[in-house]
């Protein structure tokens, strides 16, 4: 079929479904909502079968569902209707939950049901989290079994068995500012989380740090043994510091806050740099890197396997997969300690959500304010520093590496990953292995050297240019990605852990790790990394400080969301020149 996706943004739903419908051979095409002209032009230039929409702000106009199948994607199961269901489920602890696929109509969401998924919401997850895991795989499954039922100048499903439906919970309104307010003093750490759960990663809670309003994200249970050390505290102290987070007091227990919107607007930071001055007249509390599983921090390291044949796997979730500069020096003294360790196989975890998503955009865009700062001055910064990450891999030849893709990738973190022997991923996980739609960015990290030797030298042309997402499928069959392992996060991680632990216990493990130390050796002698990255940083520097203002607007346009005026060509096939059919 020829299928139009209408979204508000191109967001990871959006392009989760537009590489699956794809590889299921319908024609796609994107079409931003902006306004109801700008959408009824464009059903009139792609002429589709179907309109899907499965990101939306503002109702389809008339003029287009009256004439139109359009099906909208609803984060929540039949009869649980409006814009912040999702955000209802997270604050009341729901954990059966679904996704709905019905067709458009005058009510909001009230249209006939297509088609609907049910899923099961993790405890202990944000809003965000929840959305990028269950909801876009229950969304994937349900959009396939609804255009299953489409037929040609069909208006209304025709009779087909559907789940059990649950009972209807209705109308779910936008949350109130009140129930999105953390209060320090009458709300304990569970309900504090809760809330700024159900905000995470837009708009996020409101309440206070140092008696300054902001918004609040990233937040994080303390343990009991955190907690104990402050049970003398008044809620609403600011207690510790602990890498990117501050550790507040509730009316009971306390809670890690890792990002903030000072004074609810600006960019999102970590709370530590926002608060730059009153943390650093607060105790730090660190932990190691292997600890117990309820203590909180950003990185993680464990190992397993016999000796001889040990596996060491790095975790390294940062907030939204974002890697600046604080972050990049974390994670390279962490791939330090790693590679002191006697291990065969380290493993390079990412995050739950995200492996990595490249520098950190946020963080730039704050310096633009800095006094004696800037941010070009910033962006090469956080180039360099992630720079140092990718070398760090790449120049860890005693044993083999893997980077592990438990969720998706982009940008710098893609190529972050190649730096690494082998990537594995899901098939859930989608990538975008280019740089350009941040204001035509050059990109570094090595990908000069990276990306042709996997896929030749034409073919990274092509997908630089190219600005498009790309499946786990795509990636493995052109070479980005080596193994793929289970359908998503759950079922991937034992599966990697299982293929580490072989990898190490492997007869042939020598033969790999010369082979690999021969290859590096030749190709220093042919070209070495430093003029990689010369080449590479000499072009960024006109991104960064040159007379094309492109990725100083777009970046800004990113951290403050602001709406987008066009859909991308490379997007809105229908805006291109093409044949009828």
């Amino acid at each position: 079929m020829r299928i139009l996706l209408l979204t508000h943004a191109f967001n990871g739903l959006a392009q989760r479904l537009w590489v699956e419908l794809r590889s299921a051979g319908h024609e796609v095409s994107v079409e931003l909502d902006i306004a109801d002209s700008v959408t009824e032009e464009a059903v009139a230039l792609f002429d589709p079968d179907v309109v899907l929409a499965p990101f939306l702000k503002r109702a389809i106009p008339e003029s287009v569902w009256s004439r139109r199948l359009c099906l909208v994607v609803h984060p929540g199961p039949p009869g649980d209707r409006g814009p912040a269901a999702l955000d209802h489920a997270v604050l009341e602890g729901v954990c059966d939950w679904g996704v709905t696929v019905l067709q458009a109509v005058a009510e909001f969401d009230a249209g006939p049901v297509w088609a609907w998924q049910p899923c099961r919401l993790r405890a202990g997850a944000t809003k965000a989290s929840l959305y990028r895991q269950h909801i876009v795989a229950a969304a994937v499954a349900a959009v396939q079994a609804a255009l299953a039922r489409v037929q040609p100048g069909q208006a209304a499903p025709a009779a087909a068995a559907l789940p059990p439906l649950p009972a209807a919970r209705g109308w779910r309104p936008p949350l109130t500012r009140e129930q999105r307010a953390v209060d320090w003093a009458h709300h304990d750490a569970a309900d504090a989380w809760r809330r700024i759960a159900s905000a995470d990663s837009f708009p996020g809670a409101t309440g206070t740090l140092f008696g300054e309003p902001c918004r609040l994200f990233d937040a994080h249970a303390a343990s009991a043994a955190v907690a104990g050390r402050c049970a003398g505290a008044a809620p609403g102290d600011v207690i510790a510091r602990r890498g990117p987070a501050l550790l507040v007091r509730c009316a009971g227990g306390a809670l890690w806050i890792g990002h903030v919107r000072r004074g609810g607007q600006g960019p999102k930071l970590a709370a530590a740099e926002a608060f730059a001055a009153e943390a650093a007249a607060l105790p730090e509390w660190p932990v190691p890197l292997e600890r117990a599983d309820d203590e909180w921090d950003e990185l993680r390291y464990r190992e397993c396997g016999p000796a001889g044949a040990r596996v060491g796997r790095i975790d390294f979730d940062f907030h939204n997969g974002a890697l600046g500069e604080r972050q990049a020096a974390r994670l390279l003294q962490a791939l330090s300690q790693a590679a002191a360790r006697p291990t065969r196989v380290l493993m390079l975890a990412g995050g739950a959500d995200f492996f990595c998503n490249g520098i950190h955009l946020h963080a730039i865009e704050a310096a633009a304010a800095r006094p004696g700062d800037s941010a070009a001055d910033a962006s090469m910064r956080a180039i360099e520093a992630i720079d140092d990450v990718a070398l760090a891999v790449l120049s860890c030849t005693d044993r083999l590496t893997v980077a592990a893709l438990r969720g998706n990738a982009g940008a710098g973190g893609c190529f972050l990953a190649l730096a690494a022997d082998e990537v594995w991923a899901h098939a859930g996980v989608v990538q975008n292995p280019h740089y350009k739609n941040m204001g035509n960015l050059h990109g570094s990290e090595y990908w000069t050297y990276l990306l042709p030797r996997r896929v030749g030298a034409a073919r990274a042309a092509e997908l630089m240019r190219g600005r498009l997402p790309m499946g786990a499928a795509e990636a493995r069959a052109l070479g980005l990605v080596d193994v793929l392992l289970g359908n998503d996060a759950a079922t991937f991680e034992p599966l990697a852990m299982q293929r580490a632990r072989a990898l190490a216990a492997a007869d042939d493990w020598h033969a790999r790790v010369r082979a690999k130390q021969c290859r590096r050796n030749a190709d220093e002698q042919h070209k070495p990394l430093a003029a990689y990255r010369a080449e590479e940083l000499d072009r960024m520097r006109r991104n960064f400080y040159g007379f094309d203002p492109s990725y100083h607007v777009a970046r800004h346009h990113f951290v403050h969301r602001k709406p987008h005026a066009w859909t991308p060509r490379h997007l809105a096939l229908h805006r291109q020149p093409r044949s009828p059919r």
